[in-house]
């Protein structure tokens, strides 16, 4: 398949315009190609987004250990042109996981691919927990994650933890060998933070919720991983997460190559409002609400998608290259997938999305295919 008169950002996240061909689901060549295509003029080609903190949509949860449930998501994700992303798990008991991760692994996508998992929890704080369940909140195990991955078939890319919460530099130092380890739902000061960093800590969970905030005298958790180059922080960028001036001055601080834009949503998402399960709790979604709440109004998820939060971005003022990136390439990197997806790169998965003028999506391939 070539694709003809592609104006697209390329690999260095540059406007550039080529032919495209591919071929087995991944992209072959980039150029000015002989031969017949389906042409794309008129329309701005973009890399198929990366989610890689989402516990569901349209119905769906990863949590549920559920094909169906996964089926759901994958589908409802490729409306919105996430291509690849990490089913997120809450905070539960370890059978639930272990039963969970399973039923991930053996899962068949036919939409968004599974990038790997994201373990939210449970070694948090309970101070912090925000919609995690507190009957499964507990202290972290070498052991126990050792447990889950390994029933992953070694998927899990992410874990949440809360450094200070448990004796946590052994836990850091062996889990980070395996997967990237993030900070989140932690009450952390700053020293307990950067303590964690130089540990091994790579990326900070939800960034602004569910941790100690930057004050003028004491940095906490958001000052601290905003100041460390080796960190990369999510952001959730629906607009009611993170008001619009703080996400504009949280990018000026992290630059292009350290945001992850994340969705963080449940499985209400794309559904309306309504009354939805979020890890053994009810949650709400109000009418005309952002986001999820439980009943006593604590913000439990979004029900955004990557697409939307993209769009926001632009509204919000941040400029293209740089909330493109934050949606595709840098979640990537985040979880070390980079080299197969989140650009558009000769040698790399034929994950494309086709949007017009108006940024709204006209075409979605994965591996190549129509979505």
């Amino acid at each position: 398949m070539i694709f003809k008169n592609c104006t697209f950002f390329n690999d260095c996240f540059e406007k550039d315009f080529a032919d495209i061909e591919i071929e087995d689901g991944v992209i072959k060549q980039i150029g000015s190609l002989n031969g017949e295509g389906k042409d794309m003029r008129g329309l701005t080609l973009i890399p198929g987004f990366v989610d890689v903190h989402i516990h569901g949509c349209g119905g769906g949860d990863a949590s549920d250990a559920s094909s169906d449930s996964l089926e759901k998501i994958t589908r409802e994700l490729a409306r919105h042109g996430v291509t690849s992303f990490c089913p997120t798990t809450m905070t539960l008991g370890t059978n639930q996981l272990v039963k969970a991760v399973k039923e991930i692994k053996n899962f068949k996508s036919s939409g968004a691919k599974i990038a790997g998992i994201n373990l939210e929890g449970p070694f948090i704080a309970m101070s912090k927990k925000g919609a995690q369940n507190p009957a499964y909140v507990r202290a972290g195990s070498v052991e126990e994650f050792d447990e889950i991955n390994e029933a992953s078939g070694n998927l899990v890319r992410l874990i949440t933890i809360a450094p200070e919460a448990f004796d946590s530099e052994d836990f850091i130092k062996h889990v980070s060998s395996k997967c990237t380890v993030s900070i989140g739902h932690s009450a952390a000061d700053s020293k307990e933070c950067k303590r964690s960093i130089d540990n091994g800590i790579r990326h900070a969970t939800h960034l602004f919720n569910a941790m100690t905030p930057m004050t003028h005298r004491e940095a906490g958790i958001a000052g601290t991983v905003l100041d460390d180059e080796r960190v990369m922080c999510e952001l959730i960028c629906d607009g009611g997460h993170i008001c619009p001036t703080v996400i504009r001055n949280a990018f000026d601080m992290l630059g292009q190559d350290r945001t992850v834009v994340v969705s963080d949503s449940m499985r209400g998402a794309g559904l309306g409002e309504g009354e939805f399960e979020l890890g053994g709790q009810q949650v709400f979604v109000k009418p005309n609400g952002k986001y999820a709440v439980l009943e006593d109004g604590t913000i439990a998820a979004s029900i955004t998608n990557i697409h939307q939060e993209f769009k926001n971005l632009i509204d919000f003022g941040i400029d293209i290259k740089t909330a493109l990136k934050a949606c595709t390439i840098n979640p990537a990197r985040a979880i070390k997938e980079d080299e197969h997806i989140g650009s558009i790169k000769v040698g790399k998965r034929a994950d494309l999305v086709f949007l017009d003028e108006k940024l709204d999506i006209k075409e979605v391939y994965i591996d190549g295919i129509l979505a």
